[in-house]
């Protein structure tokens, strides 16, 4: 095989998975066979969660049990949002929620059991706890005191009531319910392939997530989403797209929210993401937005071939429902921890994850002609 086709393990087959499928020509995506549109036009994130756990979609019976338990389950961990209250604000959100899996794996009675039934209820409860980290920091930052979840909302409904200290509009909520559908997983992205490295160890869930959560603070990964608002800022107006852009690739420098390592043509949850983000715009200060990165796709497609990815459109929504930027891959970790999850328990029966590298270093010596060049000089 050659070196191009190599780096970065691209194109390489490192595991099977039944869990979500691509095909980055078509510019598709789905869970378990299901459709990506599919399920963010007619589903729920507590759906989708049982989906990508489970392998089918629930009945309604057993969503109304997840739901049930994930209600029970944030209601018991409220204990997080004290652990938040003890973090430097200098940190990054990602590094608290880290930090939190840490901490949880040092008293959590299961965490070194890697049963079907202990790695079922440790991958509920993480993600009944995330939103509530999350939401407590992002309020400590902002100076206020956290507030804890309500037992009668799911979960974007109450991250949202979280945040906020009220009730979130339907609007709203369905909005965020649908981005955390978008996000749920994602094949082997960076993330969820460490977390599948880490476990195929057999080491246990904690770990897992950790070295997810470790691998998502990079800007090639999740971290890019938080620099999009910096972008749409400097740009101002669409007259500027041309200019400005021309300008950075110049410099040869990186555009946020396009191109992606798996797609060649429009990531499909970016094209949900663009029509949540225009009805959230509209009629806000921001309108002019839609505007400009209508013309950055234009702008893009035309010069260099590349296309919006997840994180153009999903940075805008997230600034619509009052989400700070550092917080972005945050909300991502909400969401991904279903998909984390189930790869996880999904590889802990395959083997161990060790590939070969090729060496490019120095030919054969030998340290007695090393010593004798030393002396010798």
């Amino acid at each position: 095989m050659s070196v191009s086709a190599t780096q970065g393990l691209e194109e390489v087959v490192a595991a099977d998975t039944a869990i979500s499928w691509i095909d980055g020509r078509a510019g598709e995506l789905r869970y378990r066979g299901y459709p990506i549109g599919e399920l963010a036009e007619s589903s729920s994130f507590e759906a989708v969660a049982y989906l990508l756990w489970n392998g089918d979609l629930p009945g309604a019976q057993e969503l109304r049990a997840l739901r049930e338990e994930l209600r029970a389950r944030r209601m018991d961990r409220v204990n997080v949002l004290e652990l938040v209250a003890s973090v430097p604000l200098s940190g990054h959100p990602l590094d608290v929620i880290r930090y939190a899996v840490s901490r949880d794996s040092l008293s959590n009675p299961l965490a070194w059991d890697n049963g079907p039934e202990a790695n079922r209820r440790k991958a509920v409860d993480m993600a009944a706890w995330f939103p509530l980290a999350v939401a407590a920091y992002h309020r400590r930052r902002a100076e206020l005191d956290p507030i804890t979840p309500r037992p009668d909302l799911d979960t974007a409904g109450n991250f949202l009531y979280m945040l906020y200290g009220q009730v979130a509009s339907p609007e709203s909520t369905r909005t965020l319910d649908t981005a955390l559908i978008l996000h749920a997983d994602h094949e082997l992205n960076a993330s969820t392939f460490a977390a599948r490295v880490t476990i195929a160890t057999q080491s246990n869930l904690h770990a897992a997530i950790a070295s997810a959560l470790g691998t998502l603070t990079g800007p090639r990964h999740g971290g890019a989403s938080e620099r999009v608002i910096t972008m749409l800022e400097e740009i101002g107006t669409a007259e500027n797209v041309g200019p400005w852009v021309r300008e950075r690739l110049a410099r040869r420098e990186r555009i946020m929210g396009f191109g992606h390592r798996v797609y060649r043509t429009v990531d499909p949850r970016s094209r949900h993401l663009r029509a949540m983000a225009e009805t959230v715009l509209t009629g806000s200060e921001q309108e002019a937005w839609i505007a400009i990165l209508d013309e950055l796709a234009r702008v893009m497609a035309r010069d260099k071939d590349l296309y919006p990815n997840v994180d153009l459109y999903a940075a805008v929504v997230n600034r619509a429902l009052g989400i700070d930027p550092d917080f972005y891959t945050s909300i991502f970790a909400i969401s991904r921890i279903v998909g984390w999850t189930a790869h996880a328990i999904e590889q802990l029966s395959g083997r161990m994850i060790r590939p070969t590298a090729r060496y490019t270093g120095p030919g054969l010596r030998h340290v007695l002609e090393y010593r004798g060049n030393r002396t010798a000089g």
